[in-house]
């Protein structure tokens, strides 16, 4: 369905406005975000738009400001090889890599006929591939590069994956592990690990692309980075998959419990669906990567099993005493928690509503284009 035109030339002139207001945000002192939100709640309401729609301009513009092109130099072009580019992330890197003016190619697992000249000439060569396969495709891959090459992998395991690149490879090496899934567009907003292995100065360009791109690099060891994953994945997978299979075997209606929900709860579910979308196997194998994961989600069971026991005793004077002493643990981020899944609540309400108007338009669609002419 084309728009209207007197609608496109809106959409246009929001565009300009929205560029020019980047612009001088980029241009001065940024404000904080409830600074440029302050003043404006009467002409909101008199407009008769949401201040959600509001603030989510105002927030859309501050992160803009992560990847303002005019603030990063432009880098020569550089042959890069993927290695599992057709996979998800192994498309999202090819994506941006190529879309920042780089010579990029794939290897998949029927191209080791070209290996020596994807590998070969390549400037840089990154490691897409399934974390079970990580190390032994470094291992292939690595007799192929030249010394210069910079050998890099994605593998949400660090320790040792890159023991591997230093084992075998004399090169530049770093380790890189993207916080986020294939579903983004971009690394606006988005957390990059990075593991400096060798020759860090080698992969400046590609550290600064990431973060010109809009990212944010959080610089660590492997051994830092496989402690700290043990509870940003895996006992957060492992949470997730066990809701998730509760519910599956208690024949919950998931759909009809959305009925009588809040948002918070739709993006819970939402969550463990997210999860159950992607590749088992992949997943599987994230929560099977070490021992210490394994023995967290253990202890994780330990915990389960002793407020449960609290439960059903009934003895509610301790049960309050386990909630205060988490609320101590978690009581430095309160307020920033607050405001975070705040925006996030009204954004998905708006992003809801919007949806709902759709699905109305639809069914009148539907049911004009059924009636007899």
């Amino acid at each position: 369905m084309v728009l209207p035109e007197h609608l496109q030339q809106i959409d246009r002139d929001l565009i300009h406005l929205l560029s020019k207001r980047i612009s001088v945000l980029a241009a001065s002192k940024v404000p904080s975000i409830q600074e440029q939100l302050s003043g404006y709640r009467a002409l909101l309401m008199q407009a008769g738009i949401p201040e959600s729609t509001w603030s989510g301009i105002v927030a859309g513009c501050m992160a803009a400001l992560a990847s303002v092109p005019s603030c990063h130099q432009k880098q020569p072009s550089r042959r890069i090889t993927v290695v599992g580019g057709r996979g998800a992330m192994g498309c999202f890197f090819t994506e941006r890599l190529s879309a920042a003016g780089h010579e990029v190619s794939v290897l998949e697992h029927d191209d080791w006929d070209r290996a020596d000249v994807l590998l070969g000439t390549a400037d840089l060569v990154l490691i897409c591939v399934p974390l079970k396969a990580t190390v032994a495709v470094i291992r292939r891959v690595a007799p192929y590069l030249s010394h210069n090459t910079i050998l890099a992998d994605i593998a949400s395991t660090k320790r040792e994956s890159v023991e591997a690149m230093m084992e075998c490879h004399s090169g530049p090496v770093v380790g890189l592990h993207p916080m986020f899934g294939p579903g983004v567009g971009s690394f606006l907003g988005q957390k990059v690990m990075v593991c400096p292995g060798r020759e860090p100065d080698a992969f400046g360009w590609l550290l600064d692309l990431i973060e010109g791109d809009g990212g944010k690099l959080v610089p660590c060891t492997p051994d830092e980075h496989d402690r700290m994953m043990v509870f940003v994945q895996a006992i957060r997978f492992f949470s997730n998959f066990s809701l998730g299979t509760f519910l599956a075997e208690e024949g919950f209606d998931i759909e009809q419990s959305l009925e009588f929900s809040s948002p918070l709860y739709r993006i819970e579910v939402n969550t463990i669906n997210r999860l159950l979308a992607q590749d088992a196997a992949l997943y599987v194998d994230i929560l099977l990567a070490s021992d210490e994961r394994c023995a967290a989600i253990e202890r994780l069971v330990k915990t389960c099993d002793r407020l449960a026991n609290l439960l059903a005793q009934g003895n509610r004077a301790e049960l309050i005493h386990e909630f205060e002493t988490a609320r101590q643990a978690f009581r430095d981020d309160a307020g920033q928690a607050l405001r975070e899944t705040n925006h996030v609540i009204n954004h998905l309400s708006a992003f809801l509503a919007a949806d709902q108007v759709e699905h109305h338009e639809h069914i009148g669609r539907q049911a004009y284009d059924s009636c007899p002419t």
